[in-house]
């Protein structure tokens, strides 16, 4: 079975760069697997993109060492495992806020005796090899979103589930949950205390830990403070805030038509 270079980055101490595609397309999906990103998540959450329009992305990062992910809608079997049959190497699933639910995601994402997946991986045997039905279970990663009140409640019961491997952190929902502003970086007090004792937690279970960025430089320290998965940004705002850099030096050095510029 190909590698998770996901897990191999986590063995080895690093950290990995994430990238996110909430344009549901198969080109630009391409795009951004080919700028390096270690892995991509498509967003079937809050992004534009549906099932159908998943495939092709999967198969456009595919052309690349990048290893593709999915934010999946929901807890729900259903989609867990047709994610994981197109072929998704992890997925990450929102709203998990009790040890039920935890046990739930990991059951629907592990064949038995570990789990209750059903076989049937259509793509994921032709992305992953032959052999992908005897090794999925230790290949494939498991993410369960911490973002709502009731799941800092259950912190620890939810973080030592078996067959967990690693949480990610919404940090506007989370904030929203806590009564603050929305905001990936530049968090309120009990927000930011909040996505501390979570990092905090996950370490002490040995859980990886993920979270959502909006900038490099929010990325990086949250590298230095021990999150080994970090998103940056989306594809549809990296390409709007690249076009407004463009077009703001642009009208900064266009003369108008009474010859004077913008």
């Amino acid at each position: 079975m190909r590698v998770n270079r996901l897990r191999r980055i986590w063995a080895s101490g690093g950290a990995a760069v994430n990238g996110w595609l909430a344009i549901p397309n198969g080109f630009s999906a391409e795009t951004m697997a080919h700028a390096g990103w270690d892995t991509l998540t498509i967003d079937l959450q809050h992004g534009l993109v549906d099932y159908s329009t998943m495939i092709p992305m999967l198969q456009a990062i595919s052309t690349t060492a990048t290893v593709p992910v999915v934010r999946v809608p929901w807890l729900e079997p259903g989609i867990l495992m047709k994610t994981l049959d197109a072929g998704a190497y992890a997925v990450i699933c929102p709203m998990v806020n009790s040890r039920e639910d935890a046990e739930k995601l990991v059951a629907w994402t592990h064949y038995a005796p570990r789990g209750t997946r059903s076989f049937g991986p259509i793509r994921a045997q032709i992305y992953g090899g032959a052999d992908y039905p005897q090794h999925a279970n230790d290949e494939i990663v498991c993410f369960a979103m911490i973002e709502t009140a009731k799941a800092l409640e259950n912190l620890d019961e939810i973080l030592s589930t078996p067959g967990l491997d690693a949480i990610y952190i919404g940090p506007s929902d989370l904030s929203i949950a806590l009564g603050c502003k929305p905001s990936f970086d530049d968090l309120e007090p009990k927000a930011a205390d909040a996505v501390e004792h979570i990092l905090e937690r996950a370490k002490a279970h040995g859980v990886v830990a993920g979270i959502h960025n909006g900038s490099t430089e929010a990325a990086l320290k949250r590298i230095a403070m021990g999150f080994q998965f970090v998103t940056i940004n989306s594809d549809a705002r990296l390409m709007a805030a690249g076009a407004q850099a463009v077009m703001a030096r642009m009208r900064a050095g266009t003369p108008t038509g009474d010859g004077s510029v913008y």
